[in-house]
C-alpha cells in the first residue's frame, strides 16, 4: 500500500476510524441517530473542524520543531555539564595537591621562624618564593573551582528548564490533538447519520455550500482527496462485489473534503443503492468521474466545477464496510463502463 502526503495530525485522526466503527451506535440511538441536527449545520461543522485540524497540524509541526530544538539544547547542556563536572574534579585534585605541597614545605610558619631555623637564608628565600607561588596557584585554583561550581549550577538549572519546557509543550500538543479527535468523532457520525437517513429514504437533502478555503491550483487535474491511503484497487476481487471492483478506493475519515479531479459539469447527484450518496461529473473528452459512499454533497446537478473544488464530503453510505471514497472513471455516466482510474490520472500528471 502506498502512502501519499499524510499530515501527522490527520493521520492520527484517521487511525481512530476503526475504533469509532466498532463503537458506532445503532440507528436511532441518542445524538448519533440519523437526521440529528440540520444537514447544513453538521456539514459546515465537520468542514470547520477539518480546518481546525489543519491549523492544529501546522501548530503541531511548529511545536515539534521547537521541541526538537529544545531537545538539542538540553542535550548540549548535558554534554557541557559532564565536561564541567570532569574539570571540577581535576580542580579539586589540584587543590589537594597544592595544599599537600604547602604542608610539606612548612606553609603557614612565620617568615622569622623560618629564618632562625634555616641553615642557608638564601635557600630559605628561594623556598619562600616557591611558597608564595604555590599560594598564588592555590588562590587561582580556588577561584577557578568556585567559578566552575557556579557555572555548573547555572547550566544544571538551564538543562532542567529546557527539559521541562519540552515536556510541557508535548503535553499541550497531545491535549490539543485529543480534543480535535473527540470533536471530529462526534461531528463525523452526526453527518453520517444524516447520510444514512437520506439513503434509506432514497432522496438527497440537497447541496450544502461549504466555505472552501481560497486555493489556487496550477494543475488541471488532481487526486479526489488530498490526504489518503489507497485501499481496494480497480479490478480487485472479493466477496463485497458481485464482479470485480470497478474503481479505486481512498481510505479517508468521514467528512473529508472530496474534490473534483478536473473541470466539468455535475450530471448526477443521487442517494440510495449500493453506492449510497454519489456524484457523477462529466469532463471534456467524453469521460466521467464518479465519487461514491459520500456523507454529504456540496453541489447540485447542472453545476460547473473546477479542479480542486470541494464537491462533497466522504463517508460510508450504501454498501460500504468503512469510511472511504470510491472513485471511478467511466466512458458513460452509468456503471459498467469504468476504466482503471490510476493510469487515467497518471496520464494527466496525477500520481497516486
Amino acid at each position: 500500500m502506498r502512502f501519499t502526503r499524510r499530515h501527522p495530525l490527520l493521520v492520527a485522526v484517521s487511525l481512530c476510524a476503526l475504533a469509532v466503527l466498532a463503537a458506532r451506535p445503532a440507528d436511532g440511538d441518542g445524538s448519533h441517530a440519523p437526521g440529528h441536527g440540520s444537514v447544513s449545520g453538521v456539514s459546515a461543522e465537520v468542514a470547520r473542524l477539518y480546518a481546525e485540524a489543519e491549523s492544529a497540524t501546522t501548530q503541531y509541526e511548529a511545536g515539534r520543531r521547537e521541541a526538537e530544538k529544545q531537545r538539542s539544547t538540553a542535550q548540549r547542556l548535558e554534554k557541557r555539564l559532564d565536561r564541567e563536572r570532569r574539570e571540577l574534579a581535576v580542580l579539586h585534585k589540584d587543590l589537594g595537591r597544592i595544599a599537600s605541597s604547602q604542608y610539606r614545605d612548612g606553609g603557614g610558619l612565620p617568615l622569622t621562624a623560618h629564618m632562625l631555623l634555616a641553615d642557608d637564608p638564601e635557600q630559605l628565600m628561594r623556598g619562600q618564593r616557591a611558597v608564595r607561588q604555590a599560594e598564588v596557584s592555590l588562590d587561582k585554583a580556588v577561584g577557578r573551582s568556585e567559578r566552575a561550581e557556579t557555572l555548573l549550577a547555572r547550566d544544571e538549572a538551564k538543562a532542567a528548564a529546557a527539559w521541562q519546557r519540552l515536556e510541557t509543550r508535548n503535553t499541550e500538543l497531545a491535549t490539543l490533538q485529543r480534543g480535535i479527535e473527540r470533536k471530529l468523532e462526534t461531528a463525523r457520525w452526526k453527518l453520517q447519520g444524516q447520510a444514512d437517513a437520506s439513503v434509506a429514504a432514497g432522496a438527497c437533502r440537497g447541496a450544502v455550500r461549504l466555505d472552501q478555503p481560497e486555493t489556487w491550483f496550477s494543475s488541471r487535474w488532481m487526486a479526489p482527496v488530498e490526504t489518503y491511503e489507497l485501499s481496494a484497487s480497480y479490478g480487485s476481487g472479493g466477496t463485497r462485489w458481485a464482479n470485480r471492483h470497478t474503481g479505486q478506493d481512498f481510505a479517508v475519515p468521514i467528512g473529508t473534503p472530496v474534490r473534483a479531479v478536473g473541470t466539468g459539469e455535475v450530471v448526477q447527484v443521487s442517494c440510495g443503492g449500493a453506492f449510497g450518496i454519489e456524484i457523477v461529473v462529466r469532463h471534456a473528452g467524453g469521460y466521467y468521474t464518479q465519487y461514491a459512499h459520500l456523507a454529504a454533497v456540496a453541489v447540485d446537478q447542472g453545476d460547473r466545477v473546477s479542479p480542486g473544488q470541494w464537491i462533497g464530503q466522504s463517508g460510508t453510505s450504501g454498501n460500504s464496510t468503512g469510511p472511504h471514497l470510491h472513485f471511478e472513471v467511466r466512458v458513460t455516466p452509468e456503471m459498467g463502463s469504468a476504466v482503471d482510474p490510476v493510469p487515467w490520472l497518471a496520464g494527466r500528471g496525477v500520481t497516486l
